[in-house]
């Protein structure tokens, strides 16, 4: 296929948190797309069971110091970056004292849902956004992993759409099994609201977000839909379906086959 500039926004990636299956793509994916002459970057939050010593994090000063206004607060943004070394992959670190900080993934010490995993989310997307812009490099394809992206897809199709940046780019959607199960409270609707991204544009979505309908929105605003994981909720395949978006079914040898969907999404153009 014609090389392409993928940005890669995930959840999780081995090895800065326990592997699981979104962890463990979320390196090899980057890792063998970059083997294969593709120019890539890469996201993921920078979650507060990170060891930043042992992963050689470290603050770009460059790119931090935005403040991102979300439920009427400003949060400050701060940008880390490390180098998985032997997957030979850059992994840029979204930072935030009160989001992510001391707190680990979706689920504290105790095991209990953070109430504001949904603000998390949004701050994580608009955060990812807005430092490809700084870094005025242009993604051919923007791959999301795991449900911290789930909003992404919305945020570009709606709020960034006459971005330069992002005006002619491709959004996949991976789906993988559920793993919250508390909704995102009353106000999510309302905290997604940026530029064009109007609440009025989630009419056919429940009043209280959840995993599913937080894949929803970001299946509704993706080029494409790859099932990630071999027991993905089929409520969400037929979504995707229904929706008129290309699906791609799961393959244990995703190599070949991711490669071939995103060529796959500009076919005729």
């Amino acid at each position: 296929m014609a090389k392409k500039k993928i940005l890669f926004i995930n959840q999780e990636i081995t090895p800065y948190v326990p592997d699981n299956a979104l962890s463990l793509m979320g390196k090899d994916l980057p890792k063998v797309m970059q083997e294969r002459s593709h120019e890539i970057r890469t996201f993921m939050p920078k979650w507060g069971n990170i060891n930043e010593r042992r992963g050689q994090l470290h603050e770009v000063i460059r790119l931090s110091g935005m403040n991102l206004i979300i439920n009427d607060t400003d949060h400050p943004l701060i940008i880390k970056v490390a180098s998985i070394q032997s997957a030979r992959v850059q992994v840029y670190f979204i930072d935030n004292d009160d989001y992510f900080g001391k707190r680990l993934i979706e689920r504290d010490e105790n095991g209990v849902e953070y109430d504001d995993n949904g603000e998390r989310a949004i701050f994580f997307a608009r955060g990812v956004l807005e430092t490809v812009k700084k870094l005025r490099w242009v993604p051919d394809i923007i791959h999301c992993q795991g449900w911290m992206s789930g909003v992404v897809p919305f945020y570009v199709k709606t709020a960034y759409r006459d971005e330069p940046s992002f005006a002619e780019t491709k959004v996949v959607t991976s789906l993988y099994d559920k793993n919250i199960e508390k909704d995102f409270g009353d106000d999510f609707k309302q905290f997604l609201e940026f530029r064009d991204a109007k609440a009025s544009l989630l009419g056919d979505y429940k009043d209280k977000f959840d995993f599913d309908e937080l894949n929803k929105l970001a299946i509704a605003y993706s080029d494409g839909v790859i099932q990630a994981a071999p027991n993905v909720d089929k409520q969400l395949l037929d979504f995707a379906t229904a929706k008129n978006v290309p699906l791609l079914g799961y393959n244990e040898d995703f190599a070949d086959a991711y490669e071939a969907f995103y060529e796959s999404l500009y076919a005729g153009e």
